[in-house]
């Protein structure tokens, strides 16, 4: 399964031999477990377990809702309250269901801006790295589906907004809006469509994890350092990694169990605290919400969305260049699509040799830059498209896309980066090292030189 040498099974009793002639799931298992992994993962190695742990979740609540749930118009928003006040354990499935979506795109973004900061998406892990993004936009189209089932205010009109930017497309738009929505509005056919897409998108997610997993267990896992393990002989590959078990599934079991207690103290206390309470008053085409707010998780992109008015010079040379086919709301989708397009291509307009951010300092201070970037788009996109708050969405924008389309290649050009360590067991014994002085009241070992 892994290019890196190591011990692979071996049936020993009759049966294990006779199973493993014609379906070898056991060595298939044993392989997965025991496979060869850095030994010097931190803790933010930890969400990958989380988000097969919430994709399981999801999955399991989500079949329990569609069997008291009726997808139609006129009863969708009463039988979510049947669920909630009639069904046994209705309402707490709900709100597992309900906020396990929240935690599940926290731990995709936990999980993203690690491997961004660790470089796991640089060679030779760049299609590990794209089915990831795609497994995040599957996840962005069922959240949404997902979302509109209840058929509350919210959910109906944040439909509406939503499928309507479809229909912004010059030539096609009218068309492919009515195609997706199965009519000229948002209405039965609409959520009928998103209900069954919605129950089954989470299954094909779940085989994209399979291959996500499969190829980064191909690969083998990145680490902090970025540097590879040794593959030249079984001795030197043992002085880099551990077996997957015991070491780091029970690290990771731990962690869960850390994460799963927030969540439920989360689910028992406040499992309302993130939603909205427009979403609580049934569907009304004719009573639009004073103001139209997606879930938390699609902020930032409904900002970039936003972000573009018709009085920006980039949206009026467009459309004057365009002939007028670019407008305002065009040009918006462009964008908010083209800010997951830039994330994608990451592998190729990150220019450095060196994959960690340890190693890079100019680096590291335009990262985290791009994090407090994320998290301003996501506080202006729950606020009003007006005033300030357009301003602050345009420059975050810039900054999204000037981060992927100008730092990164000239980073890897002008930076000079520090000299990573030549084995990750060097690094593993000089963290060793650090910490038994640090416990000897000597402090830490210094940050490495920068190389000549």
């Amino acid at each position: 399964m892994s290019g890196i040498p190591h011990d692979h099974y071996e049936p020993s009793s009759r049966g294990e031999k006779w199973l493993y002639r014609r379906l070898p799931i056991v060595g298939l298992l044993y392989d997965t477990l025991m496979i060869p992994t850095p030994k010097n993962l931190n803790w933010m190695w930890i969400w990958g377990v989380v988000l097969v742990f919430c994709l399981v979740l999801q999955i399991v609540t989500g079949i329990v809702l569609a069997m008291h749930y009726t997808p139609h118009v006129d009863m969708a928003f009463a039988s979510v309250e049947h669920i909630m006040r009639n069904v046994n354990g209705g309402h707490m499935m709900r709100y597992i269901h309900q906020n396990g979506a929240m935690l599940f795109f926290a731990a995709v973004y936990l999980h993203m801006f690690r491997s961004m900061y660790y470089g796991s998406y640089k060679t030779p892990r760049e299609v590990t790295w794209i089915i990831g993004i795609l497994i995040y936009l599957l996840m962005m189209a069922t959240a949404f589906m997902g979302y509109v089932l209840p058929w509350g205010q919210m959910s109906f009109w944040g439909a509406t907004v939503i499928t309507g930017l479809f229909g912004a497309i010059p030539g096609i738009g009218e068309g492919l809006q009515m195609w997706i929505l199965g009519g000229p509005a948002v209405d039965n056919a609409a959520l009928n469509r998103f209900f069954s897409l919605h129950y089954l998108l989470p299954f094909i997610i779940l085989g994209l994890v399979i291959v996500h997993i499969w190829a980064f267990h191909t690969t083998g896992n990145n680490n902090p350092t970025g540097v590879e393990v040794r593959r030249t002989s079984k001795q030197e590959a043992e002085k880099d990694t551990l077996p997957f078990w015991p070491y780091f599934v029970i690290k990771d079991l731990f962690a869960l169990v850390v994460v799963i207690l927030v969540f439920w103290l989360i689910v028992g206390f406040m499992p309302n605290y993130l939603g909205h309470p427009e979403n609580y008053m049934e569907a009304d085409p004719l009573v639009t919400p004073a103001h139209i707010v997606p879930e938390w998780y699609f902020l930032p992109f409904y900002a970039i969305l936003r972000a573009f008015t018709s009085d920006v010079p980039i949206v009026i040379f467009a459309n004057w260049i365009s002939f007028g086919l670019i407008n305002a709301t065009f040009f918006g989708v462009l964008a908010m699509f083209g800010s997951i397009f830039v994330w994608a291509l990451m592998p190729w307009l990150d220019t450095s040799s060196v994959r960690s951010a340890r190693y890079r300092p100019w680096f590291r201070v335009f990262f985290w830059i791009f994090i407090v970037n994320f998290v301003v788009l996501t506080w202006v996109g729950a606020m009003p498209a007006e005033g300030i708050y357009t301003t602050i969405a345009l420059l975050g924008t810039t900054y999204w896309f000037a981060y992927f389309l100008v730092i990164l290649p000239l980073l890897g050009i002008f930076e000079t980066p520090q000299t990573p360590p030549e084995t990750i067991e060097e690094d593993f014994a000089a963290h060793v090292k650090a910490s038994d002085k640090s416990e000897d009241g000597k402090g830490p070992k210094p940050e490495p030189v920068p190389a000549e």
